[in-house]
């Protein structure tokens, strides 16, 4: 488990988070939600009264770890779950990828601190725009704009039981009827543009973010670095994060600190030696390994000798 406050958050019980009708169970193994929620994959879940609450597409929920389940709660009731599986990923064999790992010092250690951290598989359009947000911005920065966001322009859904409506996450077709004066009083800043500009071009059926599914990882990169405001490392965080592509290795400053600091200690290294290292040494699941390496560096091995 993690140092983060993954130990204690996850000791939320069924009893303490009481699950009416429309809720679930899933059992889970090798599983760390807090990690999971927590480790800048994704911006909109808070944690309160022992659980986590969130939204999912148009779904408000609250969701418990205890053990070996995860229970989650919804505003109405779900017939139909998988969506949910396919979001948490509760079906993937972790062990298996983690294998996939190459066996050094620094890869292990990371392990050790955040075993049981997962991948999400977001929404893709969500996931786009959230990173667009992203840059330059830390995680506590972005969780703000994205809720600032998604209270201006979210359309409003059940949310919490006797509580106020919850928002959903603003479509491109709503973010492109708005202004950019509009957007800025998110809290965004030059990020204003680019989101407008890129909302419009997807409501406008320029971009076909559904069709990135079926294109190798490199032509699907490049389609989204068409996108104003979406570099090489804005394209890799959508997907590995909303696609799945396991090779997909977002190198931001965390995980130049993590190659610098673990792996080239007192050495200067040139960003295209880093980015060959990233390409080569981390296996078939890079992109897991590499969130890995940046959870462990921004909650442990940044206090350890390793980064000087």
């Amino acid at each position: 488990m993690c140092s983060t406050p993954s130990n204690s958050l996850n000791a939320a019980t069924s009893d303490e988070c009481a699950a009416p009708p429309r809720a679930r169970t899933f059992p889970i193994l090798d599983y760390d939600l807090a990690a999971t929620l927590t480790s800048g994959q994704v911006f909109r879940w808070e944690f309160q009264d022992r659980c986590w609450t969130g939204v999912i597409g148009k779904r408000w929920l609250r969701l418990s770890s205890e053990g070996g389940s995860i229970t989650a709660e919804t505003a109405e009731p779900v017939a139909d779950w998988n969506w949910l599986r396919d979001y948490l990923q509760t079906d993937l064999d972790l062990g298996a990828v983690l294998e996939t790992f190459p066996d050094d010092e620094p890869m292990r250690a990371a392990v050790d601190s955040c075993r049981g951290l997962r991948l999400l598989r977001q929404e893709p359009w969500e996931c786009l725009a959230s990173f667009i947000l992203s840059s330059t911005k830390q995680i506590v920065q972005i969780r703000q704009i994205v809720a600032l966001l998604c209270e201006q322009f979210g359309e409003p859904i059940p949310g919490r039981p006797g509580g106020p409506p919850a928002r959903a996450f603003p479509s491109a077709d709503r973010l492109a009827r708005a202004s950019e004066s509009g957007l800025r009083a998110c809290k965004m800043g030059f990020r204003a543009p680019y989101l407008l500009a890129t909302a419009r071009r997807v409501a406008e059926g320029e971009v076909d973010l559904d069709r990135l599914r079926e294109l190798t990882l490199e032509t699907a990169r490049a389609e989204l670095m068409k996108l104003a405001g979406v570099g090489r490392k804005i394209a890799d965080c959508v997907l590995l994060f909303a696609y799945g592509f396991p090779s997909a290795f977002p190198v931001d400053v965390w995980v130049v600190k993590a190659f610098q600091g673990l792996y080239f200690p007192k050495r200067r290294v040139k960003a295209a030696r880093l980015r060959r290292f990233s390409e080569t040494h981390f296996g078939p699941n890079a992109g897991y390994a590499q969130q890995y390496l940046f959870h462990y560096m921004r909650t442990n091995a940044r206090r350890s000798l390793f980064i000087q």
